[in-house]
C-alpha cells in the first residue's frame, strides 16, 4: 500500500495502472474509519483492480459553528486499517493541496441540496459537491463508493456526476450498523454511554416505521408518527421527513413510489443522521427502482 499526499504523486502512481487498463475504485472519506468505510473498501476491491481511499477533512462543508476543529482524526489508525483491508493507495492531501490560496471555483448543487440537511446547513452540499468533484478529477476513478447513511449526499453526488458528464459510476452501499442497530458514524465516539443508549431510539424509530410500511401502511403521517413515537429520548430533533427517494420532495399519501424516511437529531451535543428506504416489491422478481 502507498500513502500519497500530493496530486503529482497520485497521478504518477496511477499512470501505469491506467496504461494496463486496470479499473480504479475510489472511496472518499474524512478519516476516523469504521466498519462502514471498510464495507465500501470491500465493495471497491470486489469491483475494481485498484482501490484508492481518500482521507481529507473537508473544511468547505462545515459551517462556522460546526465541529471542524474537533472532528475525530487518527491517521495512523486509519492507515493501518486501510493496509489490513487491502487498499492500494491512501490519498491524504493537506488543505493547501486541495484548496490552494488562489482557489475560487465551487460546484453549486441544485434542488436536491435544498431540503433535509440542506435546510439546516447552508453551504454544506456546495462544499461536498466541490470536494467530491475535485477528488473525481484528481483520482479519475471508474467507480466511486458511498454509504446510504448519507442518503442526501449520495443523491447530490449522483446528480452532479450526471449533470457535469463525469465519467464515474456512483455506487451506494447499504448503511452498516452496530449490532444494536445504531448507524456507524465517526461522530459516535462523541457519545457518552448514556447518550449512546438514547441514540438507539433514532434507528428504532426508523425501524418501527419500516415495519408498518411492510405491514401495508401507506399513509405518510402515520409512518412518520410511528418513527416520532420512539424519538422522545433525543435532545433535539432537527428533522424527521419522509421524502421521495428520487426527487427528495415531500412524499405524498398514499405512498406509491419509493421513499426515504430521513432523520437528523442531536443527542447531547452530537449531531447524528440516519434513514431507511421504503421500497415497493418489484413485479416478477425484478429489482425495485428504489431498492
Amino acid at each position: 500500500m502507498q500513502t500519497i499526499t500530493t496530486l503529482a504523486e497520485l497521478r504518477h502512481a496511477l499512470a501505469q495502472a491506467r496504461k494496463e487498463g486496470k479499473r480504479v475504485g475510489l472511496v472518499p472519506t474524512m478519516g476516523y474509519l469504521h466498519e462502514g468505510h471498510l464495507a465500501l473498501v470491500q465493495a471497491s476491491r470486489t469491483r475494481s483492480d485498484i482501490t484508492v481511499v481518500s482521507i481529507f477533512v473537508n473544511p468547505t462543508q462545515f459551517g462556522p459553528n460546526e465541529d471542524l476543529s474537533t472532528y475525530p482524526r487518527d491517521f495512523i489508525r486509519d492507515e493501518q486499517l486501510c493496509r489490513n483491508a487491502g487498499v492500494t493507495i491512501v490519498f491524504a492531501p493537506d488543505t493547501r493541496e486541495v484548496y490552494p490560496t488562489t482557489f475560487e471555483t465551487f460546484v453549486e448543487p441544485g434542488d436536491l441540496a435544498t431540503p433535509l440537511c440542506g435546510a439546516y446547513r447552508p453551504g454544506h452540499f456546495r462544499g461536498v459537491a466541490t470536494v467530491v468533484c475535485k477528488l473525481f478529477n484528481m483520482v479519475q476513478p471508474d467507480i466511486a463508493f458511498f454509504g446510504q447513511k448519507d442518503f442526501q449526499q449520495c443523491a447530490v453526488i449522483r446528480r452532479m456526476a450526471v449533470d457535469l458528464n463525469l465519467p464515474v459510476d456512483i455506487v451506494t452501499i447499504p448503511t452498516i450498523r452496530e449490532s444494536d442497530g445504531l448507524a456507524m458514524s465517526s461522530r459516535n465516539r462523541y457519545l457518552s454511554d448514556e447518550e449512546r443508549r438514547r441514540a438507539l431510539t433514532i434507528s428504532r424509530g426508523l425501524f418501527a416505521a419500516a415495519d408498518k410500511f411492510r405491514s401495508g401502511e401507506r399513509d405518510v403521517e402515520n409512518l412518520v408518527a410511528a418513527a416520532r413515537e420512539q424519538l422522545s429520548s433525543v435532545d433535539r430533533l432537527q428533522y424527521l421527513e419522509l421524502v421521495d427517494s428520487h426527487t427528495l420532495k415531500a412524499a405524498e399519501s398514499p405512498l406509491q413510489r419509493p421513499a426515504a424516511l430521513c432523520v437528523a437529531a442531536y443527542v447531547g451535543s452530537t449531531w447524528l443522521i440516519d434513514n431507511v428506504i421504503l421500497s415497493f416489491p418489484a413485479p416478477d422478481g425484478q429489482r425495485s427502482p428504489g431498492s
